[in-house]
Protein backbone atom coordinates (compact mmCIF):
# COMPACT_ATOMS: atom_id res chain seq x y z
CA UNK A 1 0.00 0.00 0.00
CA UNK A 2 2.98 2.75 0.97
CA UNK A 3 4.47 1.87 -2.54
CA UNK A 4 0.98 2.57 -4.79
CA UNK A 5 0.70 5.91 -2.12
CA UNK A 6 4.44 6.70 -2.80
CA UNK A 7 4.06 6.00 -6.67
CA UNK A 8 0.70 8.13 -6.96
CA UNK A 9 2.88 10.71 -4.93
CA UNK A 10 5.58 11.09 -7.83
CA UNK A 11 3.00 11.12 -10.77
CA UNK A 12 1.33 14.74 -9.60
CA UNK A 13 2.23 17.58 -11.64
CA UNK A 14 4.50 19.40 -8.63
CA UNK A 15 6.13 16.52 -7.51
CA UNK A 16 10.40 16.69 -7.37
CA UNK A 17 10.42 13.64 -8.74
CA UNK A 18 12.90 12.87 -12.11
CA UNK A 19 11.34 10.63 -14.66
CA UNK A 20 13.29 8.88 -17.36
CA UNK A 21 16.21 6.83 -17.63
CA UNK A 22 19.65 8.39 -17.23
CA UNK A 23 22.19 6.05 -18.76
CA UNK A 24 25.63 6.99 -18.09
CA UNK A 25 28.57 4.14 -18.72
CA UNK A 26 31.96 3.40 -17.89
CA UNK A 27 34.11 1.76 -20.15
CA UNK A 28 36.53 -1.67 -18.05
CA UNK A 29 38.58 -4.17 -19.36
CA UNK A 30 37.72 -7.50 -19.10
CA UNK A 31 40.29 -10.10 -17.95
CA UNK A 32 39.80 -13.56 -19.37
CA UNK A 33 41.45 -16.44 -18.69
CA UNK A 34 41.41 -19.22 -15.56
CA UNK A 35 42.92 -18.36 -12.23
CA UNK A 36 44.57 -20.67 -9.79
CA UNK A 37 42.14 -18.96 -7.30
CA UNK A 38 39.44 -17.77 -8.45
CA UNK A 39 38.90 -15.06 -5.51
CA UNK A 40 41.99 -13.24 -7.40
CA UNK A 41 39.98 -12.88 -10.46
CA UNK A 42 37.25 -11.24 -8.27
CA UNK A 43 39.31 -9.28 -6.25
CA UNK A 44 41.06 -7.70 -9.50
CA UNK A 45 37.84 -7.32 -11.23
CA UNK A 46 36.40 -5.25 -7.38
CA UNK A 47 39.16 -3.41 -7.36
CA UNK A 48 38.60 -1.81 -11.15
CA UNK A 49 35.01 -1.17 -10.60
CA UNK A 50 35.65 0.06 -7.12
CA UNK A 51 38.02 2.62 -8.83
CA UNK A 52 34.94 3.38 -11.91
CA UNK A 53 32.68 3.81 -9.42
CA UNK A 54 34.66 6.71 -7.35
CA UNK A 55 35.52 8.56 -10.66
CA UNK A 56 33.34 10.71 -12.47
CA UNK A 57 33.30 8.76 -15.48
CA UNK A 58 29.82 7.32 -16.24
CA UNK A 59 28.63 10.99 -15.29
CA UNK A 60 30.60 12.65 -17.62
CA UNK A 61 29.37 9.86 -20.80
CA UNK A 62 25.70 11.31 -19.34
CA UNK A 63 26.42 14.95 -19.37
CA UNK A 64 28.46 15.08 -22.35
CA UNK A 65 25.67 12.73 -24.42
CA UNK A 66 23.25 15.45 -22.82
CA UNK A 67 24.85 18.80 -23.97
CA UNK A 68 25.87 17.22 -27.53
CA UNK A 69 22.20 16.28 -27.73
CA UNK A 70 21.21 19.81 -26.83
CA UNK A 71 23.32 21.50 -29.13
CA UNK A 72 23.66 19.20 -31.71
CA UNK A 73 20.72 17.53 -31.96
CA UNK A 74 19.84 13.70 -31.62
CA UNK A 75 21.45 12.65 -34.61
CA UNK A 76 25.21 14.01 -33.21
CA UNK A 77 24.28 12.15 -30.08
CA UNK A 78 23.40 8.91 -31.02
CA UNK A 79 26.65 9.06 -33.54
CA UNK A 80 28.66 9.49 -30.31
CA UNK A 81 27.44 6.45 -28.52
CA UNK A 82 27.14 4.16 -31.28
CA UNK A 83 30.89 5.36 -31.69
CA UNK A 84 31.18 3.90 -28.16
CA UNK A 85 29.24 0.83 -28.49
CA UNK A 86 30.79 0.08 -31.39
CA UNK A 87 34.55 0.19 -29.73
CA UNK A 88 33.84 -2.22 -26.85
CA UNK A 89 33.94 -5.57 -27.32
CA UNK A 90 31.22 -6.64 -25.06
CA UNK A 91 28.56 -5.18 -22.85
CA UNK A 92 27.31 -6.29 -19.13
CA UNK A 93 24.96 -4.64 -17.29
CA UNK A 94 23.32 -5.43 -13.74
CA UNK A 95 19.69 -3.88 -12.88
CA UNK A 96 19.15 -4.17 -8.96
CA UNK A 97 15.59 -5.18 -9.27
CA UNK A 98 12.67 -5.20 -6.42
CA UNK A 99 12.60 -6.89 -3.60
CA UNK A 100 9.50 -7.40 -2.90
CA UNK A 101 6.81 -9.34 -5.50
CA UNK A 102 5.60 -7.55 -7.95
CA UNK A 103 1.81 -8.16 -9.18
CA UNK A 104 -0.55 -6.63 -12.10
CA UNK A 105 -3.59 -7.27 -11.70
CA UNK A 106 -3.65 -9.87 -9.10
CA UNK A 107 -0.99 -11.71 -11.07
CA UNK A 108 2.47 -12.13 -9.77
CA UNK A 109 5.44 -11.32 -11.82
CA UNK A 110 7.71 -14.53 -11.89
CA UNK A 111 11.13 -13.65 -12.91
CA UNK A 112 11.58 -10.27 -14.77
CA UNK A 113 14.41 -10.65 -17.95
CA UNK A 114 15.68 -7.86 -19.80
CA UNK A 115 17.83 -8.05 -23.58
CA UNK A 116 18.76 -5.42 -25.48
CA UNK A 117 18.90 -6.22 -29.32
CA UNK A 118 20.56 -4.26 -32.06
CA UNK A 119 23.69 -3.37 -30.70
CA UNK A 120 26.84 -4.06 -32.47
CA UNK A 121 28.79 -6.15 -31.32
CA UNK A 122 29.07 -10.18 -30.35
CA UNK A 123 28.19 -10.36 -26.97
CA UNK A 124 26.15 -8.64 -24.15
CA UNK A 125 25.76 -10.19 -20.55
CA UNK A 126 22.81 -8.57 -18.48
CA UNK A 127 21.93 -9.24 -14.71
CA UNK A 128 19.05 -8.46 -13.17
CA UNK A 129 17.60 -9.07 -9.63
CA UNK A 130 14.31 -9.98 -8.78
CA UNK A 131 13.06 -11.32 -5.28
CA UNK A 132 16.61 -12.54 -4.03
CA UNK A 133 16.80 -14.25 -7.28
CA UNK A 134 19.52 -13.21 -10.30
CA UNK A 135 18.27 -13.57 -14.14
CA UNK A 136 21.28 -13.61 -16.85
CA UNK A 137 20.27 -12.70 -20.16
CA UNK A 138 22.54 -12.82 -23.22
CA UNK A 139 22.49 -11.74 -26.61
CA UNK A 140 25.05 -13.75 -28.98
CA UNK A 141 26.12 -12.89 -32.14
CA UNK A 142 26.17 -17.00 -33.89
CA UNK A 143 29.08 -15.65 -36.53
CA UNK A 144 31.07 -15.55 -33.48
CA UNK A 145 29.72 -17.69 -30.67
CA UNK A 146 28.58 -20.11 -32.18
CA UNK A 147 27.50 -22.25 -29.58
CA UNK A 148 26.12 -20.06 -27.02
CA UNK A 149 24.61 -22.77 -24.54
CA UNK A 150 28.79 -23.50 -23.75
CA UNK A 151 29.27 -19.73 -23.07
CA UNK A 152 26.32 -20.54 -20.58
CA UNK A 153 27.59 -23.78 -18.98
CA UNK A 154 31.06 -22.27 -18.89
CA UNK A 155 29.50 -19.14 -16.86
CA UNK A 156 27.65 -21.21 -14.59
CA UNK A 157 30.68 -23.43 -14.08
CA UNK A 158 32.80 -20.06 -13.33
CA UNK A 159 30.15 -18.54 -10.64
CA UNK A 160 29.89 -22.15 -8.86
CA UNK A 161 33.87 -21.78 -8.66
CA UNK A 162 33.62 -18.46 -7.48
CA UNK A 163 31.00 -19.49 -4.92
CA UNK A 164 32.96 -22.46 -3.50
CA UNK A 165 35.99 -20.20 -3.61
CA UNK A 166 34.22 -18.00 -1.25
CA UNK A 167 32.57 -20.55 1.26
CA UNK A 168 36.32 -22.27 1.25
CA UNK A 169 37.78 -18.98 2.49
CA UNK A 170 35.04 -18.10 4.90
CA UNK A 171 35.16 -21.42 6.67
CA UNK A 172 38.77 -21.43 7.23
CA UNK A 173 38.68 -18.07 8.62
CA UNK A 174 35.55 -19.30 10.73
CA UNK A 175 38.24 -21.56 11.29
CA UNK A 176 39.73 -21.06 15.47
Amino acid sequence: MTVIFVLAEMMEKKSRAKWGNKIGYALVPLFIGLQENPLDYIRKAKATIDRKKLSMESRFSFTSARILLKLFGVQAAAALITRVICNTTVSISNVVGPQEEISFFGHTMVFSAPIVYGVPHSLTILFQSYCNKMTISMAVDPEVIPDPYQLCDDLEESLVMSREAVLTTSTLHALP
